[in-house]
């Protein structure tokens, strides 16, 4: 059986859901501590569920970023919208992010729809951004907020200046049932490193082009190992986009802006991985990657 102090410790998982863009990601690596998702001003970035966990001396909270849902025109954002609802089918809370500095739209109220047709009384909505706008503007949002539906508790919240974000943490954890650590102590994400190199690439890659490149471009480490004589990783890696022109888009004039890309990445992935190393990169069109089944099988979709 278990002792008094075992018995009062919560552990569980809760998923933070929301529009593109509405900081869910960013707000992520706030509560980890650390950079486990991929940001980006660009919608639809997240891709993958991406799990980070919560370390407290009474609780384990294991975040899940979600993809931003939306109304679908792809079969991948079918697939991506069918993994957030099997994501908050499977969690013990679920956080709505709703972004201070826009008004409640069609988007939001898509996924406030879906949720109240669940009929769960864990939603707790989680007011992003607020470090956008003025303290007046913060008031009338949460007023707004609290007039669009029925929510376990209210958050405001600044991922940017950690404003409230330790106080979301434990809104998130009264809601845990109670058990013991699911994770190792000190592990802040499950998330295999390929996964999380691949992220950091397309991360780099997507940072300043066009609005419609973001969807079009995805990335598989096709090789990642060791170096035997030196302390060093080699990483072979092949970044998707869907048509000539986003190739030369990525590629830039001589290529200089991919250089640019793989300096910035591998600055990231040398940090996620304590080692230098050294990171190949290749640009390869797949026609209709968005759409085409076996395409997204291949790229893990």
């Amino acid at each position: 059986m278990w002792s008094r102090a075992v018995a009062e410790f919560r552990s569980g998982f809760g998923c933070l859901v929301g529009r593109p863009n509405v900081g869910k990601s960013t707000l992520i690596n706030a509560l980890v501590g650390a950079k486990i998702a991929i940001t980006s001003g660009q919608p639809q970035t997240t891709r993958q569920a991406i799990r980070g966990i919560v370390h407290r001396p009474d609780a384990q909270l294991v975040v899940v970023d979600t993809p931003g849902m939306h109304r679908p025109r792809t079969l991948l954002g079918e697939r991506l919208d069918d993994l957030v609802r099997a994501t908050w089918s499977e969690v013990d809370m679920i956080a709505l992010c709703l972004p201070a500095d826009e008004k409640i739209g069609p988007g939001d109220k898509f996924i406030a729809a879906e949720l109240a047709r669940l009929g769960r009384a864990d939603v707790v909505a989680v007011v992003t951004k607020v470090d956008a706008v003025s303290r007046d503007a913060v008031a009338a949002k949460l007023a707004e907020v609290g007039a669009f539906g029925e929510f376990a508790d209210i958050v405001p919240v600044s991922a940017v200046s950690a404003f409230q974000v330790d106080r979301l943490a434990d809104v998130m954890i009264a809601r845990l049932p109670e058990g013991p650590p699911l994770y190792p102590d000190g592990e802040l994400t499950d998330a295999p490193e390929e996964t999380m190199v691949a992220e950091l690439i397309r991360e780099a890659a997507l940072d300043g082009v066009r609005d419609e490149l973001p969807h079009s471009i995805a990335v598989v480490v096709d090789e990642m190992a060791p170096r035997d004589d030196r302390d060093l990783v080699d990483i072979y890696a092949t970044v998707y986009v869907e048509r000539p022109s986003q190739k030369a888009i990525v590629l830039g004039r001589g290529g200089s802006r991919l250089k640019d890309v793989g300096v910035r990445a591998r600055q990231q992935i040398e940090a996620l991985l304590g080692q230098r190393v050294y990171l190949n990169l290749h640009v390869s069109v797949l026609k209709e990657l968005q759409r085409n089944p076996r395409h997204l099988r291949r790229l893990g979709f």
